[in-house]
């Protein structure tokens, strides 16, 4: 899919993925997202497979640590890219938002909450809490960088432990049966390990 974007659209994406400067919420989160997708592309259950690429391009593209509306924002500039740069490839930009903004629910979705194109979506999202343990690791770090000097370093650390926790003792990490069962054991150790480290 990123290949198939015209220049102007991928560049314009990369500029936003690149202000404020990110520790993980990066471009290249995006691309790794938009791999598992891939991924998963030969699976059966995909409805607009096109419309989740993009969505696994978009759905951090406006980030700012701390802000309750990024995933709203992301969604607008997605819908605003596509109707600007690919009017004619009949896409379903409505779709595309609607995913982007179901992100902001990562934790908090159960199994059946969504139809199953998006619950691999979301997964796909949350796919680097079953890396292994050095990406894992990164990633935390990453998220760390991120807030820092937005929020108290004890206020930021509560609340990352409270969010990881919450993954942990939820009955599903995971919302579809496929990536549940392939990365929910090594995602569950990952959180151990995290929540244990951060008391």
């Amino acid at each position: 899919m990123i290949d198939r974007l015209p220049p102007p659209m991928r560049t314009a994406l990369e500029s936003a993925y690149a202000v404020p400067v990110r520790a993980y919420h990066h471009f290249g989160h995006a691309l790794d997202v938009l791999a598992e997708v891939d991924a998963l592309a030969g699976t059966p259950g995909w409805r607009q497979p096109r419309e989740v690429q993009l969505a696994a391009l978009y759905h951090d593209a406006v980030y700012e640590p701390g802000r309750r509306d990024n995933e709203v924002r992301s969604a607008a500039l997605a819908r605003e890219h596509i109707a600007r740069w690919l009017p004619d490839e009949g896409l379903d930009a409505g779709r595309v938002a609607d995913l982007i903004e179901l992100t902001a629910r990562h934790g908090r979705l159960r199994p059946g909450d969504v139809d199953e194109e998006a619950a691999r979506f979301l997964d796909c999202d949350m796919a680097i809490l079953g890396a292994e343990p050095a990406r894992f690791d990164a990633y935390d770090r990453g998220i760390a960088a991120e807030y820092r000097g937005r929020v108290p370093g004890w206020l930021f650390k509560l609340n990352r432990r409270r969010f990881l926790k919450s993954l942990l003792v939820g009955e599903r990490i995971f919302l579809s049966d496929h990536v549940h069962a392939r990365l929910d054991a090594a995602a569950r150790a990952k959180l151990r390990r995290a929540v244990t480290h951060k008391q």
